[in-house]
């Protein structure tokens, strides 16, 4: 069998294995190696002494070194187990540490169980679990805004993108696009501190996120039977060239705006929005949550038809 007809098969079982089993609780991820490198070469090279041109270069390496040491630790990992059907199982349970749909689903019901029971100081503490923003004063109408929006743009992150590469490049794919989206998200930022340093990050971040930001809102539209109008017309208002594209194609599925002020560190960020309806409530993020294990659904189809279509052609 050639070498990369399996990897469709190893994303298709690994998508589900993942859905079932979820990550283990208490065990270390081991996004947790890269993020330790990362975290240890910008104490010690993205010294404010330096000039943007050098915290610029050096943020280059280590972008370079990030994608170097996950694709060998893929090939080495893959080279090491071989192709049997035993082997292969194994690697699709090893990738399943790179996706998070069940995490990602019990993290956003957590949410939506005390804010359907009027439990909006719980509802805000469970999103505070997964957004960045300040939650503290926010009402029922923007916790449900939270949560979606957090559950569109992570079903690309954490989701889409990941399984995208895995499809695409095996482990070696996938390691490299986790490794690549842990950097952007602790140094690939706009602040003085970061904005030299992390532009590398961000920018192949943005790159590797270019073709599944879109694909997760094609998915989104598809299983919501709508928001493709919404979509095209309003992901371009993201700052971010991606995370816009499963924004506003969950806003235009269930009909609701998403998007607007927001509070950060106690400041008042402006920010566009996305959708032409109301504010949405816990009704709609109930149905945001049924909308994304659809999605999810429609996307390890993927997978299969690609083994299906390589079966037949070999």
């Amino acid at each position: 069998m050639d070498e990369a007809a399996p990897w469709p098969w190893v994303a298709a079982l690994a998508l589900g294995l993942e859905a079932v089993l979820g990550y283990p609780a208490g065990l270390k991820h081991p996004v947790a190696w890269p993020a330790a490198l990362i975290e240890g070469l910008e104490r010690r090279w993205n010294r404010p002494d330096a000039s943007d041109g050098r915290r610029r270069a050096l943020g280059v390496v280590l972008v370079l070194l990030l994608i170097l040491a996950a694709a060998a630790l893929g090939v080495a990992i893959h080279a090491a187990l071989g192709s049997s059907l035993p082997a292969l199982t194994l690697v699709a349970l090893i990738a399943t540490t790179g996706l998070a749909q069940r995490s990602l689903h019990d993290h956003v019901a957590a949410v939506l169980a005390p804010l359907q029971a009027g439990d909006l100081p719980a509802a805000r503490a469970a999103v505070a679990m997964i957004v960045g923003r300040d939650t503290e004063a926010l009402d029922a109408e923007g916790v449900a805004a939270a949560a979606l929006e957090s559950l569109a743009e992570s079903f690309n992150d954490g989701v889409a993108a990941p399984a995208f590469w895995l499809l695409a490049g095996g482990l070696p794919g996938l390691f490299v696009y986790k490794s690549v989206n842990t950097a952007d998200s602790l140094v690939g930022h706009r602040e003085p501190r970061w904005r030299a340093f992390g532009w590398a990050s961000a920018r192949t971040d943005d790159l590797l996120n270019l073709i599944p930001a879109r694909l997760a809102g094609a998915l989104i539209a598809l299983a919501g039977g709508g928001g493709w109008r919404t979509m095209l017309r309003d992901a371009r208002r993201h700052a971010s060239p991606n995370a816009g594209w499963p924004e506003a194609a969950m806003a235009g599925a269930l009909a609701v705006q998403l998007g607007g002020e927001a509070r950060y560190d106690g400041e008042i960020v402006a920010r566009p929005t996305f959708g032409d309806g109301p504010r949405p409530t816990a009704d709609d993020l109930e149905r945001g949550l049924r909308l994304y294990r659809r999605a999810c659904a429609l996307l390890w189809l993927i997978p299969l038809a690609a083994g299906l279509i390589i079966a037949l052609a070999q």
